[in-house]
């Protein structure tokens, strides 16, 4: 058996789902953020949870607009991805220089990702400043999925979605794999 060796405490969690969070601005002018501080906090009402650092354009954005919308990038879109998390929006326009495209959304003023299969809207119901970064608390008003995406089922395939997560360790992009097992097999027969 190997030993345990105690570290600092730091962001160990994995895998973080990465996410592109759209809001506006007050003229309606959109911005893109991408971000991996990002849950699931509810189920009823369902609420999800992303997290920005004060000095972001997106917390000012959200915080003032009260809604955001979370999509949900693939493999097929990650230079875009990273693009949107290294570069402000206050003096550049992420849709133009990416070329992603805005499409409206039904429930609120952010637009929704069309190359993003999933997309969820959300209004604010709380902003809780932790430290380094604001967690605001969202509640899904709205969800969008590609079709192609979806299972006979009618629920959102991720074998399909080609979704991306990220080590906050190693600082790096990784594609989500096989299937496991299902909630319960362990107690099934």
């Amino acid at each position: 058996m190997s030993s345990r060796k105690e570290l600092k405490p730091s962001n160990s969690l994995y895998p973080t789902p990465v996410i592109l969070v759209t809001s506006v601005d007050e003229t309606g002018r959109p911005n893109i953020i991408t971000l991996a501080w990002a849950g699931n906090l509810c189920s009823a009402p369902p609420q999800v949870g992303i997290s920005i650092a004060p000095l972001r354009y997106s917390n000012n954005l959200i915080r003032e607009g009260k809604e955001f919308v979370v999509n949900i990038p693939t493999s097929d879109i990650l230079r875009e991805t990273d693009y949107c998390g290294i570069v402000s929006g206050k003096n550049t326009d992420k849709f133009k220089d990416t070329k992603l495209t805005p499409m409206k959304a039904a429930k609120v003023k952010p637009p929704m990702i069309k190359e993003c299969p999933v997309s969820i809207e959300c209004k604010v119901k709380n902003i809780v400043p932790l430290g380094s970064h604001d967690l605001f608390i969202g509640e899904v008003v709205n969800l969008e999925v590609d079709e192609n995406v979806l299972s006979q089922r009618n629920n959102i395939d991720f074998k399909k979605l080609k979704a991306i997560t990220w080590s906050p360790l190693t600082r790096n992009y990784y594609s989500v794999g096989k299937t496991l097992g299902s909630f319960g097999f362990s107690r099934k027969k």
